[in-house]
């Protein structure tokens, strides 16, 4: 996986300020910023108008934020994305405490700072999950491998959550992990009382399984396991070692997620296999590596899944979310999933079935010719959509 540092507080603004006026075919963010990448379609869109092209020029700062991080041994970066409910913005600093600003004026409304296991373990924090029901409303925060439940109001732990608050990530992945590499770097989304997750797994060695799971948001009871590496019995067991479901890693969602809420379909990106770029003890094409994953959010089922590199040995992993779109197709409206990836290409398909809105062509690649590896004798090219970068 390779991790981009992201100014990630300049990067939300300029999300706001320079949004584009087409219309929209679902529903946006308000004045708020509710969710990861501003809604669980993924559509980094507002449509705040206030600040726009002909008056930006023109703005001064109207507050800063000073996390007290600047001691160089602090070695980490920002990469949250925040969210601003009920004019209060929430995010993370540098070395992930959490804290709420009042985001009018930059005035601290408290900090929360994890336990030293939790920083110890390393890692980055892109974003948050908040959830209302009713007059009850919960804070979902990650660092290192766990999960953490905050009062809103407060920034105070929710004790009756899980283990006095948190959920360790580490367990329920149907092996021992303890001493192997696990961060939950990006947020899940929340499906009505299920918080869905993924998380960041070594590439190298040590490599452990990225199994999606759903957590209760009352309590952090598990709800579902999708096994991304299939065990005996499920769909893709043979496109794997008859073994790799107990030694195998990677292939997890660690770039998000996104849910189409009306359709109850939560939709997952997956990175590739363990090791990157040397598959000799994984010969197969490796479901669901590098997959759009389209599962019942309630149950975890699945329902469909694309695979958009077959066997990968290149650290092919699908870089990010996918996005919800409705795309006007010889006068038909049609719900897609958008995925981008990191060869350059751009992968449409029907959200509802996964098929492709037009062709995409599996064509003939090189053999390898490092010793005991097999490369996947075709991978998949899409048409009428052109490639967004260089290809060599």
């Amino acid at each position: 996986m390779i991790l981009k540092s992201i100014l990630s507080v300049l990067l939300f603004f300029l999300i706001v300020l320079f949004s584009c006026k087409q219309k929209p075919s679902f529903q946006y963010a308000g004045e708020d910023w509710p969710a990861y990448h501003g809604d669980k379609t993924v559509s980094h869109y507002s449509k705040l108008d206030q600040i726009n092209k002909a008056n930006v020029n023109k703005l001064k700062e109207a507050w800063r934020y000073d996390g007290g991080e600047a001691d160089p041994k602090d070695r980490s970066q920002i990469q949250c994305n925040p969210l601003i409910v009920n004019g209060i913005l929430y995010g993370t600093s540098a070395t992930r405490k959490l804290f709420a600003l009042n985001a009018a004026t930059g005035e601290k409304i408290w900090q929360f700072n994890p336990d030293k296991d939790s920083v110890l373990s390393g890692g980055v924090n892109r974003g948050l999950v908040f959830w209302k029901d009713g007059k009850e409303s919960r804070l979902f925060y990650g660092t290192g491998a766990f999960l953490f439940a905050i009062n809103p109001s407060t920034g105070e732990l929710i004790e009756s959550f899980a283990d006095h608050g948190k959920v360790h990530l580490k367990k329920n992945l149907g092996r021992d992990v303890e001493n192997n590499i696990y961060t939950l770097n990006t947020p899940g989304v929340i499906y009505n009382d299920l918080y869905i997750v993924g998380g960041r797994v070594s590439e190298g060695t040590g490599h452990i399984p990225g199994h999606i799971r759903a957590y209760d948001v009352r309590t952090g009871d598990l709800r579902w396991v999708f096994h991304t590496i299939p065990h005996p019995g499920e769909v893709g067991y043979e496109t794997w070692p008859k073994d790799a479901y107990l030694k195998s890693g990677g292939a997890n969602s660690w770039s998000g997620f996104s849910l189409d809420q009306e359709r109850g379909i939560v939709y997952a990106s997956t990175g590739s296999a363990s090791f990157d770029f040397y598959g000799g003890d994984r010969l197969g094409s490796n479901l669901f590596a590098n997959c759009i994953i389209a599962l019942d959010a309630k149950t975890g089922k699945r329902i469909w899944h694309y695979q958009t590199v077959h066997h990968d040995m290149w650290d092919r992993d699908l870089p990010c979310p996918p996005n919800l779109l409705t795309i006007d197709k010889d006068g038909e409206q049609i719900d897609v999933v958008a995925q981008t990836t990191k060869s350059g290409f751009l992968f449409v398909l029907n959200r509802v079935t996964g098929e492709p809105i037009y062709p995409i062509e599996e064509r003939p690649i090189r053999k390898s010719s490092l010793e005991g590896e097999e490369a996947w004798p075709t991978q998949p090219f899409p048409t009428v959509y052109p490639p967004f970068s260089r290809r060599n």
